[in-house]
């Protein structure tokens, strides 16, 4: 299947303001690319590209005083199947875990492990596989927290999640990698697009999304505690601890938003 998607975000800027975003797809899906994807920047200004310790495509600018924005289209492939679940079988024991994921055990700026592992253990310790972990978080987590735009807030942590009850996509995906990190299982947060692609149309308006993955028998494992079931269409953007390192927009002065568009639509082929 091919999708096109894509973004329009406007700033007002009152002095030149360094700015860092992660508005890419994750490198991991440029071979999927079905036309180029590149950032377009009003007025046109230059723009340079890193990629981040943690494999994200960020790109570095100077937004000038005014009204600035940034936007791109493209159409990309997907293999339309959704997120597959990981094997069932025994946890990987931390001790033979690679290197380069140890990093997703340990908490960090919104996943407090310290102060939610007597939780996890008291509601996961008695699940023996990995996979049944997993699962059983991600029902906790859809289930413990209501979901709505008015809930959203910037400093909702996966504590204040699990105790305010309330919260949007982020705040279930912060709760669901703190509490499998508790148990042992390495969790890393993830941003993207995720359309309304296979299932009935949704009365809102489109956003980016949050979902976490999960590493299991050597693989990372797509899981969304906001939806709990499946989805496909997924065009991943951003991976990280949680969402300090994943934030689509970061200024380094004042930048204030004042349009925000994304779309993420199935193309038509038989047309």
């Amino acid at each position: 299947m091919l999708i096109r998607a894509g973004y329009e975000i406007a700033f007002d800027i009152p002095a030149p303001t360094a700015m860092l975003a992660l508005l890419n797809i994750h490198p991991s899906r440029e071979k999927d690319l079905r036309t180029p994807h590149q950032i377009a920047v009003s007025p046109d200004i230059a723009m340079r590209n890193h990629i981040d310790m943690f494999g994200n495509l960020c790109t570095r600018l100077t937004l000038p005083p005014g009204r600035v924005t940034l936007s791109t289209d493209f159409v990309i492939a997907d293999k339309g199947e959704p997120d597959v679940r990981a094997p069932d079988g025994p946890q990987m024991p931390v001790e033979d875990l690679p290197d380069d994921v140890l990093i997703y055990l340990l908490g960090s700026r919104y996943c407090e492990t310290d102060r939610l592992m007597q939780v996890a253990w008291n509601q996961f310790g008695g699940i023996a596989s990995a996979r049944g972990r997993i699962e059983a978080i991600v029902d906790f987590a859809h289930n413990h927290i209501c979901f709505g735009y008015e809930h959203a807030r910037a400093d909702r942590t996966a504590w204040n999640g699990y105790s305010e009850q309330v919260g949007v996509c982020r705040d279930f995906a912060h709760l669901a990698v703190t509490l499998c990190r508790c148990m042992n299982i390495p969790a890393r947060y993830c941003t993207g697009y995720l359309g309304d692609i296979g299932i009935p149309p949704v009365d809102a308006p489109m956003d980016f999304s949050a979902w976490f993955e999960a590493y299991v028998d050597g693989a990372w494992y797509t899981y969304d505690a906001r939806h709990n079931v499946p989805r496909i269409g997924r065009i991943l953007m951003a991976c990280g601890r949680d969402a300090t390192e994943t934030a689509l927009t970061t200024a380094f002065g004042t930048a204030t938003l004042v349009s925000f568009q994304v779309h993420t639509d199935e193309v038509d082929t038989d047309s």
